[in-house]
């Protein structure tokens, strides 16, 4: 698809898909467990197969990236290496191995008129992903969607269009082989922006978008789109170090979720520390931080324990830096730092570190976020990590799916009714 089509070609070549789309989706929801599983596995044997041409695609990308000066934080969300195509072919291996939820039925129970009321997992249909930088976000978007029986137009950003190009024939190849429809996973090829606008107002064709990338693109799709949208905004994660945490523990996590690697969205950006553990604690963390680069910028009590700190402003705390800086705030407890989150947070992941359950029983109860940890690190909100195979993104929203979603946030459900000639008296 050319990139300089005019409105109108624009237009219907973006239906064209969607029509196509609509047709895999009815095809793909009664397709067998067997065929998406084949399909899966042939394409991470082909990923590994072209692994050269993949990387060499990649390298591509990154050099355009590069040339056009964008930040580190950009690159590391691009790059590919062996081992991230080896890890994307592991992981349309797992989704394989995971259990289909279409078909599935719950919740059955005789009802006195002796009539059987149920729900059944189906798929959603049609599934736009509107996506920037991250390459892999193509093979794991197209595995969750062709497991969970949608078919989903995949729109990549223009910095990443030959990687995206060179993982989507790996998904072609593998849908190829099993028998199911090639239209089932579609790459939009255009980096035309408009392409986006046409998109997510398809609302014949595509049933829910999901937009991944910077904020700016998020709040466009969620502005215009006339479809629903699974989305979240920013990702300011927190980790509060409680009166009663070990101090060894809340460094290892302190440490881990804010420099195991900065451009993720639940990476920490805000760590609050009690007051009473605020001088031993904020000296240890103090040197990690300084050693690894990290530029610190906290209150004015942070500031008496890291001299390296430089003062915090009010805009720090609603910052998503996805960068190697870290605001630090001092608190009186635990109600200040929930009082906190509230406030500045987005409602993606917070932590706390404590060894008092009741304090870590009020912060999961009490803290609206997707994700609410105790004495482990923001950076495990993933969903690999969670056991889903694979995620096409994080949800913030409290309607449908919230946090990773994976295969069952792609399905929705129906009421099933199983009778023997029933008739309402």
């Amino acid at each position: 698809m050319p990139n300089d089509l005019p409105d109108s070609e624009l237009r219907d070549a973006m239906l064209a898909l969607g029509k196509a789309a609509r047709k895999a989706a009815r095809e793909l929801a009664r397709a067998p467990t067997a065929a998406k599983n084949a399909a899966l596995l042939a394409a991470a044997e082909a990923m590994e197969e072209r692994e050269k041409t993949i990387l060499a695609a990649n390298a591509r990308d990154v050099k355009a990236a590069r040339a056009e000066g964008r930040d580190d934080a950009f690159i590391d969300r691009l790059v590919l290496t062996a081992k991230a195509v080896e890890e994307m072919a592991a992981g349309l291996r797992q989704v394989a191995t995971l259990p289909d939820p279409v078909g599935a039925i719950t919740d059955l129970a005789y009802r006195p008129s002796g009539i059987q009321v149920g729900h059944m997992r189906v798929p959603l249909g049609v599934v736009a992903i509107i996506y920037e930088s991250r390459p892999d976000v193509t093979a794991d978007a197209g595995a969750l969607c062709l497991k969970s029986g949608n078919a989903c137009i995949l729109r990549g950003g223009s910095e990443a269009t030959h990687s995206n190009q060179a993982i989507a024939a790996c998904l072609a190849d593998g849908l190829k082989k099993a028998g199911l429809p090639e239209a089932a996973i579609q790459l939009v090829e255009t980096t035309d922006r408009a392409a986006v606008g046409e998109l997510i107002a398809m609302e014949g064709y595509v049933d829910v978008v999901v937009p991944r990338g910077g904020k700016s693109l998020i709040e466009r799709v969620a502005k215009d789109a006339r479809v629903p949208v699974i989305k979240h905004l920013d990702g300011v994660c927190h980790v509060y170090v409680d009166a009663s945490a070990d101090l060894a523990k809340a460094v290892r996590v302190a440490d881990n979720a804010k420099t195991q690697r900065y451009g993720t969205c639940n990476t920490m950006e805000t760590l609050l520390v009690a007051r009473h553990v605020a001088s031993a604690f904020l000296q240890e963390i103090g040197k990690v931080y300084v050693a690894k680069g990290v530029e610190i910028r906290g209150c004015a009590e942070t500031r008496k324990y890291i001299h390296e700190a430089k003062l915090a402003t009010e805009d720090d705390w609603y910052a998503e830096y996805l960068a190697p800086i870290v605001s630090i705030k001092v608190v009186a407890g635990l109600d200040e730092a929930m009082e906190h989150i509230a406030q500045y947070g987005s409602q993606h992941t917070d932590a706390i570190v404590t060894e008092n359950w009741a304090c870590a029983q009020r912060f999961l109860r009490e803290v609206d976020s997707s994700s609410v940890m105790v004495n482990a690190s923001t950076r495990f909100a993933d969903g690999f990590e969670y056991g889903l195979g694979a995620e096409v993104g994080i949800s913030t929203n409290k309607l449908h799916a919230r946090g990773p979603v994976g295969l069952e946030g792609l399905t929705s459900r129906k009421w099933v009714v199983l009778g023997d000639g029933h008739v309402r008296s």
